[in-house]
C-alpha cells in the first residue's frame, strides 16, 4: 500500500463569491519531508493555495486533508511564514518568538527553552533583546521563521519569504533554511518567483498556470540533501534551472 499523504488536495476549486474561478480542480499531495515549491505567473493562485491548506480560506469544491484532518482541525500542526515578517515593533526578538507559544498556553519554562532553541537554529541568539527596528531585512525574516518553528510544526507554509531581499542575502537564507530542515523534519510548501531558488530548495517543483489557476507540470528535483553553495555551481543544477525556466516561459507565453 502507498503511504498516506501528509497533505492531500483532491480536485480543489476556489472562487470568491460569484467572481471568476481562482483555482480550478487542483490535485496535489505531499509526504513527510517533502519540500514543494510553487512557481507560476502572477495571479495563478499560488498564495491562495497556501491559504487553503492553512485553513485561512474555505475551498469552494473538492477536499483538503492535512494529516488525516481538515485544515481547520490541523491548525496546530501548521505554521505560516508570510511575505513580510509581521513582527510586533514593541516586542524584542525573543518576545516576538515567544508570543505564539504564549497564545497556545505553553508553560513559561517550555517557552524559554523553545525560544532559545530556535534562536540558536537561526543564529540570532545575540539579538534576542533587540527590537525589530534594529534588525536588517534578512534578520527580520529569520525571526519570522524562528517564530514559526517555535510551534514545532509538521508543515511549514512559506509565501515568498525572501522575495524582498537582495540576491546574496536570499541565497544565504536558502542555505540556512535547508540547514534548519536537517534538525526539524517538517514538510514545506514554498511560493517563489525565482526558478533558481525553487531548484535549490525543493525535491519537487509545481509549475502553475493562470486563468484560472491550475497545475501545469510537476518536476522532480533529483539532487540529494544536504545542499550547499557548491550545489549551485554544478552543471546539473544549471541544466535543471534552464529546463524549469523553459516550462515556466511556455506557461507565460500561453497566457499572453
Amino acid at each position: 500500500m502507498p503511504p498516506v499523504p501528509l497533505i492531500e488536495l483532491r480536485e480543489v476549486t476556489k472562487r470568491y463569491g460569484q467572481g471568476p474561478v481562482v483555482l480550478d480542480r487542483v490535485s496535489l499531495t505531499a509526504q513527510p519531508g517533502d519540500f514543494v515549491s510553487l512557481i507560476g505567473p502572477s495571479g495563478c493562485g499560488k498564495s491562495t493555495l497556501l491559504r487553503l491548506i492553512a485553513g485561512l480560506n474555505p475551498i469552494s469544491t473538492g477536499s483538503i486533508t492535512v494529516d488525516g484532518q481538515t485544515p481547520e482541525q490541523a491548525a496546530a500542526e501548521l505554521a505560516f511564514v508570510f511575505q513580510e515578517p509581521t513582527l510586533l515593533p514593541w516586542l524584542t526578538v525573543g518576545k516576538n518568538i515567544a508570543l505564539p507559544q504564549q497564545l497556545r498556553g505553553v508553560a513559561p519554562a517550555a517557552i524559554a527553552a523553545t525560544t532559545q532553541k530556535v534562536l540558536d537554529l537561526v543564529r540570532l541568539d545575540s539579538r534576542a533583546r533587540a527590537y525589530p527596528r534594529q534588525l536588517s531585512g534578512g534578520q527580520k525574516m529569520r525571526v519570522s521563521i524562528a517564530r514559526a518553528l517555535s510551534l514545532s510544526p509538521k508543515i511549514l507554509l512559506l509565501d515568498e519569504p525572501f522575495g524582498a531581499l537582495d540576491e546574496m542575502t536570499r541565497e544565504h537564507l536558502n542555505e540556512e533554511l535547508l540547514a534548519i530542515r536537517e534538525h526539524q523534519a517538517w514538510a514545506a510548501f514554498f511560493v517563489t518567483h525565482s526558478v533558481a531558488e525553487a531548484v535549490f530548495l525543493s525535491n519537487r517543483i509545481v509549475v502553475m498556470a493562470a486563468g484560472p489557476g491550475r497545475i501545469h507540470a510537476e518536476i522532480p528535483v533529483p539532487f540529494a540533501y544536504p545542499r550547499t553553495a557548491q550545489t549551485r555551481l554544478s552543471r546539473e543544477y544549471h541544466d535543471l534551472v534552464a529546463e524549469v525556466s523553459r516550462v515556466l516561459r511556455s506557461v507565460e507565453n500561453a497566457a499572453a
